[in-house]
C-alpha cells in the first residue's frame, strides 16, 4: 500500500514540473525578440566598386537587401552609424542636394549618426547640407548626436545651430516598433573628432553623454537601447573606445560602431552589450538579432552580414535616382573639368590599391599619386617657381583602389574624394609649401617610425628616394634620404641623386588635408619631431588658403584633378608597367636588418639619450645586485 501511494506522489511531482511553466515563471523564457539592420561608414557609395573577383556595394543593391530582410523581420529597424557621406563624385551634391539624407530617407532608415567627414566641408557645408535636406520636403532620416555640439567661438555658430535645429537634430529617439519601445543615441568618437580639424564643433565627453542619454531614455520608458557610436574598435582595449564605453556604461542593449571600418563576423560582446560593424562602403547589410529573457538579460539569436554584390538585383527605384544623380554631376560640377562620369580617361593592366594599414612598405597607387602631384606642378601650376620640389601624400587620404583595366573619371575622383576648396567645391586643393632640409627628413622619419602607432600617417613622396630599418630605435630609422633630380617623372631611373641640405628650403606639394595635419607631427612623436609648413620666405605658414596651387586660370587645382589629368595623359598607351611592382624604382627602401652595424649606425641623439638611460639603468641595477651579494657575504661571515 505504501509503494502504491509513493508511486502514485511520485507521479504526481513529474507531472507537476511538466506544466510547471503554466503557474511559475522560467528564468530562461524568451519574452521578447528584436532585429536590427545596420550600416555605416557608407561614404556616399551610391554606385557599385569594382573588386578582384567582382563588384561589392552599391545603394540599388543594398536596397533589395533591405527588402528582402524585412520580409523576413517585418519589425526590423534599419539604423546607420555615420560618414554617410564623402566619398563619391555624387558627394559632390552634397551642400546643394544632401543626396544621401534624401536617399537614406526614401530607403527607410530609421535614424543615423554623425561623422567625421560630414564636416569635410566644414561645419558650414555640414549645415548646407542639412538646410538642403530640409528644403527638400522630402522624408529624411533622424539624425542623433549627444557629445558634439557647435563650439561657441566658431563665427558661424548661429547659421550651424540653425540648420541643425531646423532639421532636427537631437540626442536620443523613441521607436515604437511591434510592441517594443526603442531608446536610441548617437555618439562621436575622440579619434572620428581629431580627423575633423576644421568642424568648428566641439565634443563632449561620452561615457558622460552615454550615461544621460541611458537614464533620459529609460525614464521615458525604453525597453531596448541603442547606440549609434561614431567611435570604432580597435586591436586593444585602449584604442578601442566603443569597447571601452560599453565597459563604463551599463544599460546599453547594441553598439553600433562606426568610424574604424571594422568588418564583425561575430558581435563583441562587453558588459552585456552587443558591438556589431558590417564594414564601409556598403559592402554588406548587417543582421543582428537577439532575445529578450525573461530574467532581463539578452540572448544573440542570430547574427550575419549579406554581402552586397552583384548577385543581388538592382531596386529600380534606386537605380533610377542614382542614375539621375550621375547625370546631375555631369551638369554641375564635371563640366568646368571638360569630363563626364563614366569617360575612360586610361587603361592599367593591374589593380593599384591602397596601402596594407600598418605594413611598411612602398605601395604602387600611392607612388602614381605623388607623381601626378608633380605632374601638376609641371604641366598645371601657373608660374611654378623652378626650384627643387617634393611631393607628399598619405595613406589616410587615400580611399578607393584602382582596378585593371579601363579607369574612368569616377574611379579617380573615388581615390582622393575628400574635402572642399576655398572656392567651395568639392575636393581638397593641392598646396605647396616649404620644409628645411632638416625637417625633410624628419618627414621621411614620419613614415618610419610614427606609421605603426598611427598607420594613415604612412607617406608616399615623390622627387625624393629614402632608406630606414624598421629594427633600428624609433625616430632614428631613417638611414639615408636623397633628393630625386629631374627628370623624376615617368623615368626615375634618368634621374640623378642630390643631397639634402639640412639649413635649404625645398618646397613640398601636398594636399590641403595633409599639409594641415603636417602640425600634428610634433605631438604625435612626443615632441621629438617636428614639421613648421613655411612660407617661400621662410615665415611660418599662417593661412593655408595662401598656399593653393593654381592654374593659368586663378582655378584651385584639386587633388583628384591632379591624378585625373596625370592618368589622362597616358592615353591608350595605359599606365606604365614600372608602377606594377609597388616601389619599383626603389624611392622607399624599408629593410629589417639585425646587424650590429645596420642597428647601431649613425645614431642620433634621440637613440643616444635612450641608449645612455639604458646604460646607466643596468649599471644602477648590476650595482644593487653586487652590493646586496657583499652584504650577504658579511652577514655569513
Amino acid at each position: 500500500m505504501k509503494r502504491r501511494i509513493s508511486a502514485i506522489l511520485l507521479t504526481f511531482l513529474l507531472a507537476l514540473t511538466l506544466v510547471q511553466p503554466a503557474f511559475a515563471t522560467d528564468p530562461l523564457a524568451v519574452v521578447g525578440e528584436t532585429t536590427i539592420l545596420f550600416t555605416h561608414d557608407l561614404h556616399s557609395h551610391f554606385l557599385p566598386q569594382p573588386t578582384a573577383d567582382g563588384e561589392s556595394g552599391g545603394y540599388a543593391r543594398l536596397m533589395t537587401a533591405i527588402t528582402a530582410e524585412k520580409e523576413k523581420h517585418p519589425d526590423a529597424l534599419l539604423l546607420d552609424g555615420g560618414d554617410f557621406s564623402i566619398g563619391s563624385l555624387i558627394h559632390t551634391l552634397t551642400t546643394t542636394h544632401a543626396p544621401e539624407l534624401q536617399l537614406m530617407g526614401a530607403m527607410g532608415y530609421d535614424a543615423t549618426t554623425i561623422g567625421n567627414h560630414e564636416f569635410d566641408h566644414e561645419g558650414k557645408g555640414f549645415a548646407k547640407m542639412l538646410n538642403a535636406a530640409t528644403e527638400s520636403g522630402n522624408v529624411l532620416p533622424p539624425i542623433l548626436e549627444a557629445n558634439y555640439t557647435v563650439s561657441a567661438d566658431n563665427p558661424d555658430r548661429d547659421y550651424i545651430q540653425s540648420a541643425l535645429d531646423n532639421y532636427g537634430v537631437a540626442e536620443t529617439m523613441l521607436i515604437e516598433r511591434g510592441g517594443v519601445t526603442y531608446g536610441i543615441f548617437g555618439l562621436m568618437g575622440v579619434d572620428a573628432h581629431e580627423c575633423a580639424p576644421t568642424s568648428g564643433f566641439t565634443l563632449g565627453d561620452a561615457v558622460e553623454a552615454a550615461q544621460r542619454c541611458v537614464a533620459a531614455l529609460e525614464a521615458q520608458g525604453a525597453e531596448f537601447i541603442i547606440c549609434l557610436s561614431h567611435a570604432g574598435t580597435g586591436p586593444s582595449l585602449e584604442v578601442s573606445e566603443d569597447e571601452v564605453l560599453a565597459e563604463k556604461v551599463g544599460g546599453i542593449d547594441v553598439i553600433l560602431s562606426g568610424h574604424t571600418h571594422t568588418t564583425l563576423r561575430e558581435p563583441i560582446v562587453v558588459n552585456g552589450t552587443y558591438i556589431v560593424s558590417a564594414g564601409p562602403y556598403s559592402e554588406n547589410l548587417g543582421t543582428i538579432t537577439v532575445e529578450r529573457i525573461s530574467d532581463g538579460s539578452l540572448r544573440l539569436k542570430d547574427y550575419y552580414l549579406t554581402p552586397i554584390d552583384e548577385t543581388l538585383a538592382d531596386d529600380p527605384a534606386v537605380f533610377a535616382e542614382v542614375e539621375r544623380l550621375k547625370d546631375l554631376v555631369g551638369e554641375e560640377y564635371l563640366g568646368r573639368y571638360g569630363l563626364t562620369y563614366d569617360q575612360v580617361l586610361t587603361t592599367s593592366d593591374f589593380a593599384l590599391k591602397t596601402p596594407a594599414s600598418g605594413v611598411q612598405s612602398g605601395n604602387n597607387l600611392g607612388e602614381l599619386v605623388a607623381d601626378a602631384f608633380l605632374w601638376a606642378v609641371e604641366h598645371m601650376e601657373a608660374d611654378a617657381p623652378n626650384v627643387s620640389t617634393v611631393s607628399v601624400t598619405a595613406d589616410g587620404v587615400l580611399r578607393a583602389n584602382l582596378a585593371a583595366g579601363g579607369i574612368t573619371t569616377s574611379q579617380a575622383f573615388d581615390v582622393l574624394s575628400m574635402g572642399v576648396g576655398s572656392d567651395g567645391t568639392s575636393g581638397f586643393p593641392l598646396v605647396a609649401v616649404y620644409l628645411t632640409g632638416k625637417e625633410l627628413k624628419a618627414a621621411a622619419e614620419v613614415d618610419a617610425s610614427v606609421t605603426p602607432i598611427m598607420p594613415a600617417a604612412q607617406l608616399y613622396m615623390g622627387g625624393i628616394c629614402y632608406k630606414f630599418n624598421a629594427n633600428r630605435m624609433f625616430f632614428n630609422r631613417v638611414t639615408k634620404a636623397q633628393l630625386l633630380e629631374p627628370p623624376f617623372v615617368n623615368d626615375f631611373k634618368g634621374g640623378g641623386l642630390e643631397e639634402i641640405r639640412d639649413d635649404r628650403l625645398y618646397r613640398v606639394v601636398t594636399g590641403m588635408y595633409s599639409a594641415q595635419m603636417l602640425g600634428t607631427v610634433k605631438s604625435k612623436s612626443m615632441g621629438l619631431l617636428s614639421l613648421e609648413p613655411k612660407m617661400a620666405d621662410g615665415t611660418p605658414v599662417t593661412d593655408f588658403n595662401a598656399c593653393i596651387l593654381r592654374d593659368a586660370d586663378g582655378n584651385e587645382i584639386k587633388e583628384w584633378y591632379a591624378l585625373a589629368a596625370y592618368l589622362e595623359h597616358f592615353g591608350e598607351d595605359g599606365i606604365p608597367a614600372w608602377y606594377e611592382n609597388a616601389n619599383g624604382d626603389g624611392r622607399k627602401g624599408v629593410s629589417h636588418g639585425i646587424t650590429l652595424h645596420s642597428l647601431f649606425a649613425n645614431l642620433n641623439w634621440v637613440t643616444l639619450v635612450v641608449y645612455a638611460v639604458i646604460i646607466l639603468m643596468m649599471t644602477l641595477i648590476l650595482t644593487i645586485i653586487h652590493i646586496g651579494h657583499r652584504i650577504r657575504r658579511r652577514k655569513k661571515k
